[in-house]
């Protein structure tokens, strides 16, 4: 072998042992850390351990301080369940009402014409069924529709007494797309619309001033332009909108193709469309109108209007209620941080000598922080978990015992544990901080 090629093959095996020595090095190197790792883990859960067992040591040494200590908590966290439940009941209760007078509900009116012509003549271009078949054929979320024809008579009710009455034109889908409720009698039906029947279906307070009661008054006749009509029965609407739709106290309904006669034309007032589900109404509309305005004039303009907006309104109002209720709620819960805090600094002072001995035994600032800090916030914590049982306790009773469906939130749940847990921390914090800088030699020789 050649001096050349010896000193290379040197060369080599010098660079594969310092290669060996630095894998080994760092092998050693991140076994060390990993065992750092482990001993810090250990001492960690060690400290924690003991500060839990030191916390529970103390609660059980005085069970009365600790119940009055929660007692704040406790109403605190009933209160938020209680008013989030509260809020969520009365905002169902008044959107269940809205619900009811017709959410899937879809109004169709004439608003008014323009000029046309050189001679600005002004004309009326009013709704007619045609408008009514186009829109179910073109706008296939429509369930039902229904013309509404209008006019008004003047009907005895005997003894002298007439009244201004209103009777309206309807096609039995009137009933569903309205949800009006039929109790006495039944509603019209199709061959009532193609016999061109003379029925009615009348109000509740019509058939109780006329004829003394609703169920007297089915069965039997009166007179409409001194044609007769009979009562095949009595009708109301879901909620009482309190002369806010049109109909009144004293609305006759008659079949459509009977109304054609009194009225002589086929222009209707008003056209009712009823859609499948709420989240078609805004589309629904916007293509009603459209197709309605591409069937007359120019300048005629037509307004759909529906109970989205007031859907919506009610429901912002019901949240900002149930939100200002809360924070109402809030303030039993800072009164009883506010007693949390009060007593923790009181147990600071009557523990001054055992912070010093625990000091003095090598226990560090931190530890005795987080002691203090976990005796607030267990406090806090069971006060926040017996409100929240008893705040549930309530709605669920209700709902269990009665026929009445109380909506419970989880995230009331979620709130008030969370709230309690924040509480300890923030009115934990002084107390636990004026206990870690204590000094030990003053604190062993405190009396």
């Amino acid at each position: 072998m050649t001096a050349s090629k010896l000193l290379k093959y040197m060369s080599t095996v010098e660079q594969s042992r310092d290669t060996t020595r630095d894998t080994a090095r760092e092998r050693e190197q991140a076994r060390q850390e990993s065992f750092r790792r482990t001993i810090r883990s250990a001492h960690s859960t060690i400290a924690f351990t003991e500060t839990m067992r030191l916390a529970i040591d103390s609660f059980r040494s005085s069970k009365t301080r600790f119940a009055l200590t929660a007692l704040g908590m406790v109403i605190g966290s009933a209160s938020v369940i209680l008013v989030v439940t509260i809020g969520l009941t009365g905002k169902q209760y008044v959107l269940g009402l809205i619900e009811k007078i017709g959410t899937n509900e879809v109004e169709l009116e004439y608003a008014g014409g323009g000029a046309a012509g050189t001679e600005n003549t002004i004309y009326n271009d009013y709704l007619t069924r045609e408008d009514e078949r186009a829109v179910e054929l073109q706008v296939p979320s429509v369930l039902y529709s229904s013309p509404v024809l209008e006019f008004h008579d003047r009907i005895s009710f005997g003894g002298g007494v007439v009244k201004d009455t209103l009777v309206l034109g309807v096609v039995p889908a009137y009933q569903k797309v309205r949800n009006l409720i039929v109790p006495n009698g039944r509603f019209m039906d199709d061959q009532d619309e193609s016999a061109h029947i003379k029925c009615a279906v009348v109000t509740i307070p019509f058939a109780r001033e006329m004829f003394g009661s609703p169920d007297a008054a089915v069965g039997q006749s009166f007179q409409i332009s001194g044609i007769p009509f009979t009562i095949i029965g009595t009708f109301k609407e879901s909620v009482d909108t309190f002369g806010e739709s049109e109909i009144t106290d004293n609305t006759i309904l008659v079949p459509y193709s009977v109304g054609r006669y009194f009225t002589g034309t086929d222009n209707v007032k008003q056209i009712y469309f009823s859609l499948r589900s709420m989240e078609d109404v805004p589309d629904a509309s916007k293509a009603v109108v459209r197709i309605v305005k591409a069937r007359h004039k120019p300048n005629s303009v037509y307004k759909a209007t529906n109970l989205q907006e007031l859907l919506t309104t009610a429901a912002e109002i019901a949240n900002g209620l149930t939100a200002v209720l809360i924070a109402v709620a809030m303030v039993t819960l800072a009164v009883g941080g506010v007693g949390i805090m009060n007593i923790m600094l009181a147990n600071v002072r009557a523990r001054i000598r055992e912070i010093g001995i625990r000091k003095a035994l090598g226990a560090t600032s931190r530890e005795i922080r987080l002691q203090f800090l976990t005796e607030a916030v267990m406090i806090s914590l069971a006060g926040g978990v017996m409100g929240t049982i008893l705040g549930l306790a309530l709605p669920l009773s209700v709902t269990l015992f009665t026929s009445y469906s109380i909506p419970i939130s989880p995230w009331s749940i979620v709130v008030a544990l969370g709230i309690s847990l924040v509480v300890g921390i923030i009115f934990g914090t002084v107390p636990a901080t004026r206990a870690a800088q204590m000094d030990p030699v003053e604190s062993l020789k405190y009396e």
